[in-house]
């Protein structure tokens, strides 16, 4: 077996792949030792998904969801707490997520315990990550989507890492060839949007991803982290595709239309 990646025999690798970060939520949508190999395993975290994951929006994001991180933690966030316009680091409890705990400046103490009520202001608002690291990211996701698809199929892997016209989106995963690479990113619903099963249980949806592929021939990867969508094009650094698409499906998610309906 090789890498899908970087091409190069994967048999001895022994790390499974998260197609998304295991401090997204993720447990669920690996792939098997092999299909990444482990040099590429390694690569991706610490060079394309910590960036992500440490980005001041996804921060503040996994500290509301209490998101753990593989070390077992929730990553902190910096405040202003009132009235003394103090600054704060708040941390959440692992066994009691609903707790949070912070440090505060000892000269700030005593008007804070004077004042009859207090508030909490986070500087690292709610919002979306931009650029190159999310681009990356994203192109990571899409060829680990269709390996997702293909792992059965020994000869559908060989595929995968044989197709030339997915190297510019591979080799922009592996080394961010094209900073300016577009993707598209919006709200579909509400993080903390709950969902209703048949059996009347309610749960949240924590990530979803497709593979959208249009009429016309183009293909994108589509991906949902908490209701933020995101899409990439495998083909190349365009997303017009993308726009056209919506327009003609009046602005619906691929990934609750069609065949997703």
């Amino acid at each position: 077996m090789r890498c899908v990646f970087c091409k190069r025999d994967a048999i001895g690798s022994v790390s499974q792949e998260h197609i998304i970060p295991e401090s997204l939520g993720n447990t669920l949508h690996t792939l098997p030792p092999g299909v990444v190999c482990d040099a590429c395993n390694n690569y991706f975290s610490r060079e394309v998904e910590k960036p992500l994951l440490e980005s001041e929006p996804i921060r503040s994001l996994r500290f509301e969801q209490a998101l753990v991180s593989k070390r077992g933690k929730i990553p902190a966030l910096n405040g202003i707490i009132t009235p003394a316009s103090a600054p704060i680091l708040v941390t959440r409890n692992i066994s009691r997520p609903l707790v949070a705990s912070g440090v505060v400046p000892e000269n700030a103490l005593s008007l804070i315990k004077k004042a009859p009520r207090g508030h909490i202001v986070f500087s690292s608002p709610p919002g979306y990550p931009s650029g190159i690291v999310v681009s990356r990211f994203l192109a990571k996701i899409a060829i680990e989507a269709m390996a997702a698809k293909l792992v059965k199929y020994p000869e559908g892997i060989a595929y995968l890492v044989d197709e030339v016209q997915l190297d510019s989106i591979r080799n922009h995963a592996r080394r961010g060839d094209t900073p300016n690479w577009p993707y598209h990113v919006r709200e579909v619903y509400d993080r903390n949007k709950k969902w209703t099963e048949d059996t009347c249980a309610h749960f949240q949806v924590v990530h979803e991803f497709d593979v959208l592929a249009t009429d016309w021939g183009e293909w994108f990867l589509v991906v949902a982290i908490f209701g933020m969508e995101f899409a990439i094009n495998y083909g190349g650094p365009v997303i017009e595709g993308y726009w056209r698409w919506l327009e003609e499906n009046k602005n619906a998610s691929p990934l609750y239309s069609g065949r997703n309906a």
